[in-house]
């Protein structure tokens, strides 16, 4: 199948949904681990897991906001030369 411009679907904010609910699980295992409800997640303690899936949270979130905003700028700058070029015709 040969690559051309409309072969990728359009961006969807799934990655970054799945980053806050992670956060949003990262801060719960905190609280409960504070209230001594949980101790353990199997062999890992509960403060290993809480800090590892929101990092993994905070990383989803982050490289969504970056990739939106370096094809921002892609597509401004495409726009800036098309005007530019529909100027000089």
């Amino acid at each position: 199948m040969p690559l051309h411009a409309g072969w990728f679907p359009t961006m969807t904010r799934a990655g970054r949904f799945a980053g806050y609910a992670m956060m949003a699980v990262a801060g719960l295992l905190a609280v409960a681990a504070r209230r001594g409800v949980i101790g353990d997640l199997g062999p890992f303690p509960v403060v290993a897991v809480a800090l590892f899936v929101g990092m993994i949270g905070v990383m989803l979130v982050f490289t969504d906001l970056m990739v939106r905003g370096l094809y921002a700028q892609i597509d401004a700058a495409k726009r800036r030369d098309a005007d530019e070029n529909a100027t000089r015709e």
